[in-house]
């Protein structure tokens, strides 16, 4: 399935919608201890909003794509065989119902919704919705990346103009990374102008694809945070790869993903967070 219809994409965005209304608004603010759990780490959350927002959209795109392998956020994090699978899936369709679920459980307003559609090991088209602001950022593969506001007014996306390293803004999670890895990437983090993290890839990818912020650099590659916004940022104009030089797959387990305006501009990040070492 290399093609996602014009009626398919608009379908699968009705049902994140109604998802976010009928499961993820209603708690927003509104989050009490009782649904809040945590999964591997006092910070790696899970709230009733994550689990309810993911069966209702489970069981709308089972009915999109009959043929698909799900892979839920939440349905991994209950049995990881899942995750197994997706490498030689002939379609899959991910699911990230609540990304951000510390922003959220936490009364911050930055988090979203996340579904990518992938053929052959290879993402065709990601959705991103952003509850709280009613809007979506699209992609499809070979036609381009749209942001799409409540009323439906359309703006294709690009990202931020190349330009010296010691000017740009990306993000660098450094928490993520390894404890003995962290001094080597926080001195190479003084390389440029400014580096953060929001713990929320749904914000991050919008930064980094409409040219708020230059660069990305992650250091986990769960399908979920990444599949979407990968082609997002790339049919944005940018250029993304594991520091490796590897291409970026969903099925990918492990590496780290640096996204940068263009390809000169990546060799340049990288060189910047390697001169650290």
């Amino acid at each position: 399935m290399r093609d996602v219809s014009d009626d398919i994409l608009s379908a699968v965005m009705e049902d994140m919608r109604r998802a976010a209304e009928a499961e993820i608004l209603p708690r927003f603010l509104g989050v009490t201890a009782e649904g809040i759990r945590t999964k591997t780490a006092p910070d790696d959350l899970v709230t009733d909003a994550d689990l309810g927002a993911e069966r209702r959209l489970t069981e709308a795109l089972s009915a999109h794509f009959p043929e698909a392998l799900l892979v839920g956020e939440e349905a991994v994090s209950a049995d990881p065989s899942i995750l197994t699978r997706l490498g030689d899936a002939d379609l899959a369709v991910i699911i990230d119902p609540v990304d951000g679920t510390w922003n959220f459980a936490h009364g911050l307003p930055l988090f979203g919704m996340i579904v990518a559609i992938v053929s052959g090991g290879e993402t065709v088209a990601g959705l991103i919705h952003y509850p709280v602001t009613g809007d979506f950022l699209a992609a499809r593969l070979g036609q381009g990346a749209w942001h799409i506001a409540r009323d439906g007014t359309q703006t294709r996306l690009s990202v931020a103009p190349p330009g010296p390293i010691g000017e740009m803004h990306g993000f660098v999670p450094l928490h993520m990374f390894p404890a003995e890895e962290q001094p080597v990437y926080a001195r190479s983090m003084l390389h440029f102008a400014r580096t953060t993290t929001w713990r929320c890839s749904a914000y991050e990818y919008r930064a980094v694809a409409t040219g708020a912020m230059s660069f990305s650099l992650n250091a986990e590659l769960k399908p979920w945070d990444h599949a979407a916004g990968v082609l997002t940022h790339q049919e944005a104009g940018g250029y993304g790869a594991l520091l490796s030089g590897e291409a970026y797959r969903p099925a990918m387990a492990g590496g780290r993903l640096l996204l940068a305006p263009d390809a000169e501009s990546w060799e340049a990040i990288r060189r910047g967070f390697s001169e650290g070492r």
